[in-house]
């Protein structure tokens, strides 16, 4: 299981209590941690970045009026992740895609079939020379298609 993302993340928990909390430098931190446990594109990931204090004029009137001793923002901060960390006690770690099966994949997205296909076959083989062979596959391809590949790959 994810022993060490959910203590991790009840660290998070414990530092919205701290006298001297600091929203910003707090999203900075719990955000790089959920990157890494989740990934860039995880919803609670972005939950945690769009955390922000509202000082609209109707928003310090309601709580200068209210005397409400809760902070709402730590409150939803406190929310999110404890759903992410019953997320990681009911479902695990998520699966995390190797870099060489991205590849693989954008490859796929970007070659014909027959030119993906050759390039599996000649890298499936036991020959000994399959550098050479996929080169002189990826030279036939077209300069725009080689370039929309590699940029690809570099941004996933």
């Amino acid at each position: 299981m994810a022993e060490k993302e959910i203590a991790l993340l009840k660290k998070q928990q414990e530092k919205l209590t701290e006298k001297s909390f600091d929203l910003e430098a707090w999203k900075n931190q719990t955000t790089l941690f959920l990157q890494r446990i989740f990934g860039a594109d995880h919803n609670i990931v972005k939950m945690i970045a769009d955390l922000k204090y509202d000082y609209s004029s109707w928003t310090l009137r309601d709580a200068t009026g209210n005397e409400k001793t809760d902070d709402p923002v730590k409150m939803q901060a406190d929310e999110i992740l404890e759903a992410a960390i019953m997320e990681l006690e009911n479902l695990g770690l998520p699966q995390q895609e190797s870099s060489a099966e991205k590849a693989w994949e954008l490859m796929e997205e970007e070659l014909t079939g027959k030119q993906f296909k050759e390039i599996k076959a000649i890298i499936d083989s036991g020959k000994k020379n399959k550098l050479a062979k996929v080169q002189e596959v990826l030279n036939r391809l077209e300069k725009e298609n080689l370039i929309s590949i590699l940029s690809r790959i570099l941004i996933s």
